[in-house]
């Protein structure tokens, strides 16, 4: 939260209109957090907020190329990247890769039907990393391997 009310100074006052809009409106979402619990927010209820908002960028952006407002799609693509900054690194495509093999080798999955099995085993693999796991990319991974 610190570090994100000092960002948005340095924004302001470099008149950096994208950057000032894309603060505020996460130290916004955690400041409303902050209000509901009405206690100061830990940094692991602060990185859920922010991974909420990164999600939520990135369903806008793909709505937007769906619909093809390029506009739209430049400017939440700009916001993800602000966001993104703000949080730790994630787990890589080929961590994904090796550990939904892994899960696939260790449970015996053969066909779409043993996925959630597969994902079960993936995900609890990657996050005994430590790092966050998109689900979405985890999903798309064990489908693409068992079909």
């Amino acid at each position: 939260m610190e570090r994100l009310t000092q960002d948005l100074t340095t924004a302001m006052k470099a008149r950096d209109a994208a950057r000032t809009d894309a603060l505020r409106m996460a130290k916004a979402a955690l400041k409303n957090k902050e209000i509901d619990k009405k206690a100061a927010l830990e940094d692991a209820e602060a990185e859920a907020i922010l991974h909420g908002l990164v999600k939520q960028r990135q369903d806008s952006i793909e709505q937007f190329q769906k619909a093809g407002r390029t506009d739209l799609v430049d400017k939440e693509t700009g916001e993800l990247a602000i966001l993104r900054a703000y949080l730790p690194q994630g787990v890589s495509d080929e961590e994904i890769a090796a550990a939904v093999e892994a899960a696939v080798a260790e449970t015996g999955a053969a066909s779409a039907k043993d996925m959630g099995k597969a994902m079960k085993a993936a995900l609890s693999a990657l996050q005994a990393s430590g790092k966050p796991v998109d689900g979405k990319k985890v999903s798309e991974a064990v489908k693409k391997r068992l079909s």
